[in-house]
């Protein structure tokens, strides 16, 4: 079992900047790919990105891409995604995610066997 927790979620203002982190324990040798995803009441989770962990270029969704950059400590065993330029439509509880094994579908939640318990982001304008 692995054991994800975000932290640094917040409330910023349109333009700011947030960095959160995710916490990983227990068989954290398990872990091929950590994701971050998103979530607004009433509509489905969306993908932010991902990495492998254990070295390789991050990957993003086209919403995030150029504002977001996702990096990883595996000395820590954290996750961290630091988030540029905010906007109100980046609002949302922010999940990080990982999974056991190897798929160029980072998008697919189902995939995804561990999930933290999200960190709430309000961007106001």
């Amino acid at each position: 079992q692995v054991q994800l927790v975000e932290s640094g979620g917040g409330s910023v203002q349109a333009g700011g900047s947030l960095r959160l982190s995710c916490a990983a324990s227990g068989h954290t040798s398990e872990i091929d790919t950590m994701g971050w995803f998103r979530q607004v009441p009433g509509k489905e989770r969306q993908y932010v990105g991902a990495i492998r962990w254990r070295g390789g270029s991050p990957v993003y969704a086209d919403s995030v891409k150029g504002r977001f950059t996702i990096s990883s400590d595996n000395a820590k065993n954290t996750a961290y995604l630091q988030m540029n330029s905010l906007n109100s439509e980046d609002t949302a509880v922010y999940y990080c995610a990982a999974r056991k094994f190897y798929s160029f579908l980072y998008s697919s939640a189902g995939l995804y066997n561990y999930w933290g318990q999200g960190t709430q982001v309000i961007v106001s304008s």
